[in-house]
């Protein structure tokens, strides 16, 4: 144990986690000592002597916990994307563990006693300050002993029960996955993606992406097999439903224990909307302009087929009208599309343009498998800014989706640069290019946002670093980032082909643009229809208990008019990782709320010039740079100049 590289901080440059010579059965031993170290400083905190101050409550809580830190940091990056029957099994073990060590923190009376008492005049103090008490006040601290109690048993069970919804649907994604033993049956992907399907059995598998419409709907020529792909998709790990109204009722009970009608209530009020009302507010102004655009395209589509097309079949003939009428091939612009291109000329490229900031790969830094790169990242004068790992396939492994997490959180406190890690979900080929749909550069961009506020975030403490803002707000600065990807300069460096290197013909740049506002109304009640499902589990209320999860996603829908039988919930309830297995419970709507603040931000930035330093310099400064250090709100205001509407976004999606 004393060989455990979690017990001494990293000496790797940044403090980079030593995945080489992590093990296995290096996790749980450091998982104890940290939840047992952490646990001492703090009874070391709660009972000291000296009256209560910020230095030697708050700030020496946030110096609490580093092993802990460390740890779980590292063991939970490898769970999401490099996973094991040893690490699930660990998994289910620590993390009802890491809830009652939490609740111990939180629920220790002389603790709260002293937080309350504390009083700081710095503004930045201050505000971690507020965070702290409201952290404490939502996790119970002003409950009776019984009341926290039961509290501490809603929590581990709630936490068991999310290990097991994620398990099961990482297995899930294997174990439905599309199985043919004729590539001819899966005509319409190109030869290099049949190739790399190919098992050694002599089978085709193709493995389950976390949402309901998986990418080949829009290739596959045959349609019985896009039939039997779409319902593997809606109808796997079937498991998750009973444990997913399990989980909606009793968060309902814990809400109504910490006072909140509602688990919904419980979730908003320490986001940017606050309220239930103004969520409400918002969605209500989407859901019936989406779906008449959505019946719109849905005639077009049938016109385009010849008869009464069904789900499977949308993304198939989406395309063939958007051929048609636009003369635009999506499949036609992948070539163009190579995964280094893209990441070295687009993503970087316009992260310098903007910043001015540069990127060395570093082979010597290695991630936890061989298809991690590490870059250096560096300010414009030369100065070293931090690190950001790319971890681009999908894997039987690895869960779905794109996301990005820290591997090591920056801080004054602890002179620690940030380390940041963004994870997608390509098909590795076989053999040569890695050739991106248009969407999977959206994507690559989408969380390099994420990275920046990661890697810009320049605040004292842990608490409050990079991207530890509230969920409605935590997209806000990855969808800003996704305007670089058509961005004219940009898309010319990087848009080319991948054997010959001459430029993306502008026309087809052209055609994209016409085509894009079709298909809009179809994502738009995809999405809400997800968010609107949320929000149902959620507003359940103490006693309301749901025999029938599939009888009650059908009428969750219904009620909200977004009920649409050819365009499906984004999520079903059996795989909506998000609100079960994530921190977006009753949150999913966080997209399009903070999609209102990005579409306002893209309007500044095009009134202002667009690709600029100085605009860059400004956004930076003002919001990405200072992470949940103060009122996001604040910071929007401080960066955009007042407040969002809502009408550049309904102009977006061609819902005005």
């Amino acid at each position: 144990m004393a060989e455990n590289p979690f017990f001494a901080p990293s000496s790797l440059p940044y403090e980079l986690p030593p995945f080489d010579d992590i093990r296995e059965e290096h996790y749980l031993p450091a998982f104890e000592r940290g939840m047992a170290e952490q646990l001492a400083e703090v009874e070391a905190i709660a009972n000291d002597p000296e009256p209560p101050t910020f230095e030697n409550t708050i700030e020496a809580l946030e110096r609490s916990g580093r092993i802990l830190d460390r740890t779980a940091t590292a063991f939970f990056s490898v769970a999401a994307s490099n996973s094991s029957d040893g690490i699930m099994a660990i998994e289910k073990e620590v993390s009802p563990q890491l809830t009652r060590h939490g609740d111990a923190i939180r629920l220790n009376r002389a603790l709260w006693a002293r937080i309350k008492q504390v009083s700081t005049s710095d503004p930045e103090e201050a505000w971690l300050l507020e965070k702290y008490r409201d952290d404490f006040i939502r996790a119970g601290a002003d409950l009776s002993e019984p009341e926290q109690e039961r509290l501490r048993e809603l929590n581990e069970e709630l936490s068991k029960l999310s290990t097991e919804f994620a398990q099961t649907l990482l297995k899930a994604s294997t174990d439905s996955a599309l199985v043919v033993t004729d590539p001819k049956q899966l005509d319409g992907l190109d030869e290099a993606k049949i190739e790399s399907l190919r098992k050694d059995d002599g089978t085709y598998v193709l493995p389950l992406l976390n949402f309901t419409n998986q990418p080949a709907l829009a290739q596959l020529t045959d349609r019985d097999v896009r039939r039997r792909l779409y319902e593997l998709s809606v109808g796997r790990a079937p498991g998750n439903f009973a444990i997913a109204a399990e989980m909606a009722t009793l968060r309902a009970e814990r809400a109504v224990l910490l006072g909140f009608p509602t688990h919904a209530a419980y979730s908003v009020a320490d986001k940017t909307a606050k309220t239930v009302e103004a969520v409400e507010e918002m969605l209500g102004q989407l859901v019936g302009p989406a779906v008449r655009n959505a019946q719109k395209e849905a005639a077009a589509l049938r016109e385009q087929a010849g008869f009464d097309i069904e789900p499977w079949d949308w993304s198939f003939y989406s395309e063939k009208v958007r051929q048609e009428r636009y003369d635009f091939d999506g499949a036609a612009m992948r070539p163009y599309f190579e995964l280094n291109r893209v990441y070295r000329d687009g993503v970087f490229f316009a992260a310098t343009k903007l910043y001015g900031i540069t990127f060395a790969e570093r082979p010597d830094l290695r991630g936890y498998h061989p298809d991690v790169t590490v870059f250096e990242v560096f300010d414009e004068d030369g100065g070293a800014l931090g690190v950001f790992a790319l971890d681009p396939y999908a894997r039987e492994n690895k869960r779905g989706g794109a996301w990005m997490n820290h591997l090591v959180g920056q801080s004054f406190l602890f002179g620690l640069k940030p380390v940041v890690l963004n994870n997608l979900n390509l098909t590795k080929p076989a053999s040569g290019p890695t050739l991106l749909t248009y969407d999977e550069v959206r994507t690559a961009f989408h969380e390099f946002g994420h990275a920046l506020h990661g890697l810009f975030s320049q605040v004292r403490f842990p608490r409050v670093s990079g991207t530890s803002v509230p969920r409605d707000f935590v997209e806000y600065p990855s969808q800003v980032n996704e305007m670089w990807q058509d961005w004219p300069e940009i898309l010319a460096n990087y848009a080319k082909h991948y054997e010959t290197g001459e430029p993306m013909p502008s026309e087809l740049v052209e055609k994209l643009k016409a085509a894009e506002t079709f298909n809009q109304g179809f994502a738009t009640v995809e999405y809400l229809a997800a968010t609107l499902l949320d929000w149902s589990w959620h507003k359940l209320v103490p006693g309301e208990t749901v025999d029938d999860p599939e009888a009650f996603e059908e009428a969750a829908l219904e009620a909200a008019q977004i009920a649409f039988p050819l365009v499906r919930t984004r999520y079903r309830t059996n795989y909506f990782a998000h609100i079960f297995a994530s921190g977006y419970s009753a949150g999913y709507y966080s997209y399009i709320w903070s999609e209102v603040l990005d579409a306002e931000s893209v309007e500044w930035f095009k009134e202002n010039g667009g690709l600029t330093r100085a605009n860059g310099d400004h956004f930076r400064r003002e919001l990405l740079s200072r992470g949940g250090s103060l009122d996001p709100l604040t910071a929007f205001r401080n960066f955009r100049g007042r407040d969002a509407g809502i009408k550049p976004l309904l102009a977006r999606r061609g819902l005005d």
